[in-house]
């Protein structure tokens, strides 16, 4: 396999700033978070890449600490903005 399919799901204004609740993104295979995220400053010049400067990650559901965490075809990276409240 040559590339694969990640699943990005964006949340609060991410999801704004992505005009989009989730997409399909192909990386090449061997990809790592951080080719995602590059990815994705591509993909939404306008406002995304802001957001990404204070978001933190999910990788199937596990809080990513590290960027450069494999990726593997069918993953889904959830995008989280930093939330208010108490």
């Amino acid at each position: 396999m040559t590339t694969l399919t990640i699943v990005v799901r964006y949340f609060a204004a991410a999801r704004a700033a992505a005009g989009a609740e989730e997409e399909k993104v192909q990386l090449p295979a061997g990809a790592r978070v951080s080719d995602a995220v590059a990815e994705l400053r591509q993909l939404h010049p306008e406002g995304l890449p802001r957001i990404l400067d204070a978001v933190s990650y999910l990788l199937d559901g596990i809080a990513v600490r590290d960027l450069t965490r494999p990726l593997t075809d069918g993953a889904e990276l959830d995008v989280l903005p930093p939330f208010a409240g108490g």
